[in-house]
């Protein structure tokens, strides 16, 4: 994730909008801590669902071949 200073900084501006609202730099600024911050999770929500096991009441692995592949593809 983002460090705690750029996480603290989103949410000032975003409090910030919310009140007296926003110079064009500060709207920049913002927008670009927003796509850092996106770009951030999503990795992270993406290595987390690679060690996932999806089964059914069974027991048996029924993880998709999609997410079987993209393990593959990073152990090479």
């Amino acid at each position: 994730m983002l460090p705690k200073e750029k996480m603290a900084r989103i949410n000032t501006l975003s409090r910030k909008s919310k009140t007296s609202g926003l110079s064009p730099e500060e709207k920049q600024e913002q927008q670009l801590l927003r796509q850092e911050y996106l770009k951030a999770f999503r990795g992270s929500m993406k290595n987390t669902l690679k060690g996932v096991t999806v089964l059914d009441p069974n027991g048996n692995d029924v993880t998709p071949e999609k997410l079987k592949e993209e393990r593959r593809r990073d152990l090479h």
